[in-house]
């Protein structure tokens, strides 16, 4: 699985760097392939559908993706899955307004970040830590999708396979802050956009030095052509303008999207305005509201238009200036609207936190810090549920006392860490041939217990035959096991309890390593 998720990042890297087409025809015949369906393949489908603006198609290869990572298991796909779905819906709502619901948004990312915990796949982590931070700035909450981005970069930075993508996050962190600069401005809080465009500069000039692999002049190009729109507000706007130019038309060659490219023309407009060149700056404006990408986001065509209506009222325009109050008004009701989501945003992780914690603490509560099975606590818990169900008295339940033998004997001479691995093997051993519904539990010291409802006892006993013979055959374990069965009725499983305790000393009087069934007659 872990080969996959490598080729899956490099495929990524290519649909990100203008190869899209390419990748999709080459993921096509990895998933035709025996083992091929898995999520971390369906990941890149949806990255190819997300890059060609084809967003209804990417949603639903995300819930075919979402299915795929829960049936293998994995956490950092479903985290990946569940925010991809969150920025997905999103875009889609700019398009339909009657899909906004920025309440699920919000639970998918949470929840999202909540499954993301001690992901041992570093690219599955590193692409949920992005989907989560590309769905918060989604919804603008650039305070929130920071971390995220950076927690990425620290991923891949500690990860050798994975070091061509740092680039990559380093260029997403550059991007978010000159998108956050852009709404600033369309606030008025011009020192704050500054404080931000400076942030990005550092990022981006980061990304194009850190920038390496087959992709590395794509990604060195996009990060200097964001670096230059960081200094078209403050530092070298004639140098900006230029580069702006250049590595744009070098990224448009590339292949780069016209969604992904459209925001550097307000920059390049305000550079142009400020050495003195409003004629071209207009055209750049212009040209760039005319050609505005059907899948750009929000905030770039409210940039877009609002340049160009800064620009054109600098020229003497009257209707200019009056449309400028009124989108500027617009833009202070969606920052104080941003905020608002902000705070539901916080207050949401919180609450998932202190879930997560509780159940995590429920889960510790109830497991043998040993072997990691059920501990004595849940296991009467659960003898206490099955006896109080409805019917109990019609239900067959089995039991099993098992008993460990010879473990002194490893104790004494291979010392109690060697007894420790032991007995986290055979508990191993024991609950591989349990069923689904069934509980294993660590009762005390070398001893375990099994529940098994609705088992009559041939099928208790056809188990424990198996348990002896997984546990003969476990390697560096000289240890056995002497298991003793009964059954009866639900509501009478402390009396089972009993006679299966009797029936496993029977089991090791006779030498160990044996079942003994306790009959009993209904």
């Amino acid at each position: 699985m872990r080969g996959a998720s490598r080729r899956a990042a490099r495929l990524l890297e290519r649909a990100q760097a203008g190869e899209a087409d390419a990748v999709m025809a080459e993921v096509g015949d990895i998933m035709r392939k025996p083992g091929g369906d898995l999520a971390c393949m369906h990941f890149v489908r949806v990255a190819v559908r997300i890059v060609q603006g084809d967003l209804r198609a990417a949603l639903a290869v995300v819930e075919t993706m979402l299915r795929a990572a829960e049936r293998e298991g994995g956490n950092g796909w479903v985290a990946c899955a569940l925010a991809t779905r969150a920025m997905v819906r999103m875009r889609l709502s700019e398009e339909d307004s009657t899909a906004y619901d920025v309440d699920a948004a919000l639970r998918d990312l949470t929840a999202a970040e909540t499954r993301l915990t001690d992901e041992p796949d570093p690219v599955a982590a590193v692409n949920a830590r992005v989907g989560i931070a590309v769905g918060y700035q989604q919804l603008r909450l650039y305070e929130l999708a920071g971390p995220q981005f950076e927690a990425a970069y620290e991923i891949s930075a500690a990860d050798p396979e994975q070091n061509g993508n740092r680039a990559m996050w380093l260029s997403n962190l550059g991007e978010m802050h000159l998108h956050w600069a852009l709404e600033l401005y369309q606030i008025g809080d011009v020192g704050s956009a500054e404080q931000h465009t400076l942030v990005a500069e550092g990022f981006a000039q980061r990304a194009a030095d850190e920038a390496q692999g087959d992709d590395a002049g794509a990604f060195r190009d996009y990060a200097l052509l964001m670096a230059a729109c960081a200094r078209a507000d403050r530092s070298d706007p004639v140098g900006a303008s230029a580069d702006i130019e250049r590595y744009g038309a070098e990224c448009r060659d590339r292949g780069f999207s016209p969604a992904v490219l459209a925001y550097t023309a307000p920059f390049r407009a305000v550079a142009l305005k400020r050495i003195g060149r409003l004629d071209e700056a207009l055209a750049v404006m212009a040209a760039a509201v005319a050609s505005l990408p059907s899948d750009a986001v929000w905030l770039i065509v409210a940039a877009t238009h609002r340049t160009h209506a800064v620009l054109l009222e600098a020229r003497g325009s009257a209707d200019a200036a009056a449309g400028l109050r009124y989108g500027d008004s617009v833009a202070a009701a969606l920052w104080r609207q941003r905020q608002h989501t902000l705070h539901t945003a916080t207050t949401l992780k919180s609450l998932d936190v202190l879930r997560a914690q509780h159940e995590q603490a429920t889960r510790a509560a109830d497991l043998d810090p040993l072997t990691g099975i059920a501990n004595r606590r849940a296991f009467d818990r659960a003898v206490r549920r099955v006896q109080s169900l409805p019917g109990a008295a019609a239900a067959t339940v089995t039991v099993m006392i098992i008993d460990t033998d010879k473990f002194k004997q490893i104790n004494d001479t291979r010392g109690h860490p060697a007894g420790d691995d032991c007995l986290r093997a055979i508990a191993r051993a024991l609950a591989a041939e349990l069923r689904d519904a069934d509980l294993l539990a660590r009762l005390g010291g070398d001893e375990f217990g099994a529940l098994l409802p609705d088992a009559d006892p041939a099928v208790g006993s056809a188990i424990a035959e198996r348990m002896l013979a997984a546990v003969r055959e476990l390697p560096d374990c000289p240890a056995t096991v002497s298991i003793g069965v009964a059954a009866a009725a639900a509501d009478e499983l402390g009396e089972a309890l009993h006679r299966a305790d009797r029936a496993m000393y029977d089991a090791k009087r006779s030498g160990g390593d044996a079942v003994r069934e306790f009959r009993m007659v209904f």
